[in-house]
């Protein structure tokens, strides 16, 4: 995922010397989980809403763990920002469009094509076409249309 991420990243236009934040950050996006019970994270079936409030914590675990780490700040826009959807219905901040950080936007696109096309304890992986599909029509809501564009354009390179 960190590799696929810094190609998208690459074919935005991203400067090489913010590349490595991209790449530590994407390696570090779900570290947050640390803090997830496993009968939540290995759960085979779905969520409650409890327990989907308690997975929604990650993020915020993985802000606190990295924040005393300097050398990482840059970094921590992943791990913290990539369940913010473009629409503002994300977590952990809910924030909306721009104010969502780039790499968190571009991280989040890699994020859910590598969800959806990998199987899952709760489902089986979807085909790329059906990922494709899900992607182009989450454009505009959950992602940010430009990166999306990017994102496809990638795909058939």
């Amino acid at each position: 995922m960190a590799a696929l991420t810094q190609k998208l990243a690459r074919q935005i236009g991203v400067e090489d010397d913010e590349l490595v934040n991209i790449y530590c950050g994407a390696i570090l996006h779900d570290i947050g989980k640390i803090g997830i019970p496993d009968d939540i994270l290995l759960k085979p079936g779905s969520l409650t809403d409890a327990e989907l409030e308690v997975m929604k914590l990650h993020p915020q675990y993985a802000f606190d763990l990295l924040k005393p780490i300097e050398f990482l700040h840059q970094a921590m826009e992943i791990p913290y920002c990539h369940h913010e959807k473009w629409d503002g219905s994300g977590y952990p901040k809910g924030l909306i469009g721009d104010a969502i950080p780039y790499s968190a936007r571009m991280f989040a696109v890699i994020d859910v094509f590598d969800a959806l096309t990998s199987n899952r304890p709760y489902r089986k992986a979807w085909t790329k076409k059906k990922t494709y599909t899900y992607i182009r029509e989450q454009k505009g809501k959950h992602f940010d249309p430009d990166i999306v564009d990017a994102f496809m354009r990638m795909q058939k390179a």
